[in-house]
């Protein structure tokens, strides 16, 4: 190859969508589509609750008959006692992406978290680690404090927060106290991001509403008989802090009301259900808004995987 010659970029599928929009089937698909063409691929889970091996029922996580033989990486890798980070993923991810390529497989992310995604394309603000004393300080502030300090001190980042998003507020303050540079100021220089080094062969699946919310309650109700008691049991067990995100998944509180006696089974059922079809509506509302406009969005019936992934076929 001459040193003018533009360099071919390797092909990496992502299949993003909601909660319970059949994303993991379509992944399998693909993948056993590009079987019968002649390459290999491997699914890389880009779902946070599908990260941890505690939540084997309550994420949905495939099992050995729904991963139809292919490959599967990141899903259950963690332990619920370690905190999976965006950026922790997104470490882990671009490791299974470049062992895939060293093999001659095409990896094909799956997944609806958007953080994740959007880590591993874009890269991180390198933003200094935060003193310790201005960090205790901020977050010792009550929140109705704090946001008046950051409404002050970074009135462009207050102005997209909303008053009560302690969390947010905290790490736009405690950000401009420690680096004298605001949140915004250091996303403008991201670094790390694969985006510019993959050729990426995107789709975003937006099924209909009352269809996913449907989809949503059957499926809830079904891990409530598929074990999701026995699997908040066990891990109740672990008195794991409630901090952790692995005790704050979808139908961990719900299903620990029950055990703890607060709750019926009827009650921390229709809980999950509700839950569940929240956050499917904010995953939803991300995705056709916070990615990029090209990317095709498709509802589940209307895709054809040849046609849709082209580009993984021809290479």
């Amino acid at each position: 190859m001459s040193k003018s010659a533009t360099p071919v970029l390797k092909p990496v599928a992502l299949i993003a969508g909601p909660t319970a929009s059949g994303k993991s089937d379509l992944a399998v698909r693909l993948a056993l589509a590009l079987r019968e063409a002649g390459r290999e691929s491997v699914v890389i889970n880009a779902d946070s609750a599908q990260v941890y091996a505690d939540l084997q029922v309550l994420s949905a996580r495939p099992s050995e008959e729904e991963m139809g033989g292919i490959r599967h990486r990141l899903f259950g890798t963690w332990d619920g006692a370690e905190a999976c980070s965006a950026v922790d993923w997104a470490a882990a991810a671009k490791h299974e992406i470049a062992e895939a390529h060293a093999a001659g497989q095409v990896p094909i992310l799956v997944g609806g978290t958007g953080l994740y995604i959007r880590t591993l394309l874009e890269g991180i603000a390198p933003v200094p680690e935060i003193d310790a004393e201005v960090r205790e300080a901020v977050r010792a502030m009550p929140v109705e404090q704090a946001y008046a300090a950051l409404q002050a001190e970074d009135p462009v980042r207050a102005a997209m927060l909303k008053p009560a998003d302690s969390q947010r507020i905290a790490r736009a303050l405690e950000v401009i106290r420690s680096t004298g540079r605001t949140l915004g100021d250091w996303q403008q220089h991201k670094e790390g991001g694969i985006a510019d080094s993959i050729t990426l062969a995107p789709l975003v699946i937006l099924p209909d509403r009352d269809w996913l919310n449907a989809r949503c309650d059957k499926r809830f109700a079904q891990m409530m008989d598929n074990g999701a008691v026995e699997e908040v049991e066990a891990l109740l067990a672990r008195c794991l802090p409630d901090t952790l995100p692995v005790m704050r998944a979808i139908g961990v509180p719900q299903v620990a009301a029950i055990l703890r006696g607060e709750w019926t089974r009827a009650e921390a059922v229709e809980a999950g259900q509700l839950a569940t079809r929240q956050y499917a509506k904010r995953q939803y509302t991300w995705l056709r808004n916070q990615l990029p406009a090209e990317w095709p969005r498709r509802e589940p019936e209307n895709i054809q995987i040849r046609p849709q992934f082209d580009i993984l076929f021809s290479n």
